[in-house]
């Protein structure tokens, strides 16, 4: 008697082949058989005749480090189908952190003051596995979390004893299973950080097999040295390298996706190189003065000394004050703010590009949040793959479930295969889509029928069943091998 039968569903295995029509059993938390079982019974069978059943998709980008543990129910991301999130993206984690006072910009997008209460990383991973969150958790560490620890202002490059000091902690992360060490040096908080004060960090990563993540330096003008730097600092320390949510931003920069993923190619013939992506033209942050413009719509989406002005654009808002655009977001600061700074042919080429894992860079702790955050994955599948055509269905499915876990070391995930860890999302193609927009952004996505966690029924027909399974994921092996061919 197994646990779970689904039969009938039409079975996309993540690996990017064709669908199979299957039965698939589930036994203790892994997927024990798959075929034709018409002779196999079950406590709980399902009947997936006219859908579609994937492994569930993977989160490469969140920053969720902290609302895993807050609100481990995680309905933004098990109501569109997500199984794993990884966490500490764009140089900024939960973990290690030891405050000096409020959360510098940006890592106050991941929660207030009270909210950092792991100086370790072995005390972040405790807290997850006794919060027991509804989804897998796998982890980087941020390199401005590190600077935030061992120095005293972070607009300044670090010091050689300041320098060892990250690397001391950050050696220690990898050894309790981080998965790698993540910058964001675009924001002011890392951008003083040289080159070499990276490269010096993530020295550290090739004992473990670990890999670099990166908010580049600029995905302005500036995109293609950017990037260079990048792929400098990943050879230098003989690992992988993932550009974090690859764009073209900003209208002077509209057009350039070729030249950049020609470059990402290029690099990608010398060494281990990837790249991931969110499914949408606009980008959401802290509110930051280097990129107000009139080029493109600004829309603010909280303010500290100004709460009211939420949800309103920056345009409308210094047009009432009869001020700039600029001075209208001083006043507004420190502030989140959804950017409409890119093209969405650029955006096209991008996310179907070979590379191009799937990642929604979602603000949980944003009160009007980017709609990827609860959107992401069913708007793949839906408006890009199902509509527009832009990739097949299973090639859709391979970037958010197979290729992403090769690339972050997720071991017997992300494949629809016997022995696998019986994370699934059933979902129906002809409706699945995501149905937030800008102005009302909490929306569950439609067409998401069941989701499964380490085998446990977790979301079924629009609903919470409320029962949590998912656990801690630490890095598994040397993640190197999963940018072979």
């Amino acid at each position: 008697m197994h646990d779970t039968l689904i039969r009938g569903a039409l079975v996309y295995d993540g690996t990017g082949a064709a669908p199979q029509r299957a039965d698939v059993a589930l036994q203790d938390g892994r997927i024990a058989a798959l075929g034709e079982l018409g002779g196999l019974a079950a406590a709980r069978e399902v009947d997936a005749r006219g859908l579609a059943l994937a492994p569930g998709f993977i989160d490469v980008h969140t920053h969720d480090d902290t609302n895993v543990i807050r609100q481990p129910q995680m309905l933004p991301k098990l109501s569109q189908g997500v199984t794993t999130v990884v966490v500490g993206n764009c140089g900024i984690s939960a973990s290690p952190v030891s405050l000096k006072g409020e959360p510098p910009d940006p890592m106050n997008l991941l929660g207030a003051a009270g909210d950092f209460r792991y100086p370790s990383f072995a005390a972040y991973t405790a807290a997850v596995d006794a919060a027991r969150p509804a989804v897998n958790v796998a982890a980087l560490v941020g390199h401005t979390a590190l600077r935030n620890n061992h120095m005293d202002r972070l607009d300044r490059g670090a010091s050689a004893a300041e320098i060892e000091g990250m690397r001391a902690q950050l050696r220690e992360a990898l050894a309790h299973g981080a998965i790698g060490l993540s910058t964001g040096l675009a924001y002011a908080s890392a951008f003083q950080a040289s080159t070499d004060e990276v490269k010096a960090l993530a020295e550290e990563l090739d004992a473990h097999g670990a890999l670099y993540t990166t908010h580049l330096r600029s995905e302005f003008a500036e995109i293609l040295e950017a990037m260079q730097e990048a792929f400098d600092i990943a050879l230098h320390a003989r690992v992988p390298v993932v550009v974090s949510h690859l764009k073209c931003a900003g209208a002077g920069n509209w057009g350039r996706a070729g030249e950049v993923l020609s470059l990402l190619d290029s690099a990608g013939r010398m060494q281990a190189v990837g790249c991931d992506c969110y499914p949408y033209s606009a980008s959401s942050s802290t509110l930051d003065l280097k990129q107000v413009t009139a080029d493109f719509d600004i829309d603010i989406t909280w303010s500290t000394p100004c709460p009211d002005m939420a949800g309103r654009k920056l345009a409308d808002i210094a047009a009432d004050w009869g001020v700039s655009l600029l001075e209208a977001a001083k006043r507004l600061q420190p502030a989140g703010a959804v950017y409409h700074g890119m093209h969405e042919d650029d955006v096209r080429r991008v996310l179907s590009h070979r590379l191009t894992m799937i990642g929604s860079d979602g603000l949980p702790n944003d009160p009007l949040p980017h709609p990827r955050l609860w959107g992401a994955f069913p708007r793949v599948l839906g408006h890009y793959s199902r509509d527009l055509k832009l990739f097949p269905l299973q090639e859709a499915v391979h970037k958010m479930t197979g290729l992403s876990a090769r690339r972050f070391g997720l071991a017997g995930r992300g494949e629809i295969r016997v022995g696998h860890h019986a994370d699934l999302v059933l979902f129906n193609p002809v409706t699945v889509a995501d149905r937030g927009t800008f102005v009302a952004p909490v929306q569950p996505a439609a067409g998401i029928e069941g989701v499964w966690v380490n085998g446990v029924l977790s979301y079924f027909q629009g609903q919470t069943t409320g029962d949590r399974a998912g656990r801690w994921l630490p890095r598994a092996g040397d993640l190197r091998r999963g940018f072979t061919p």
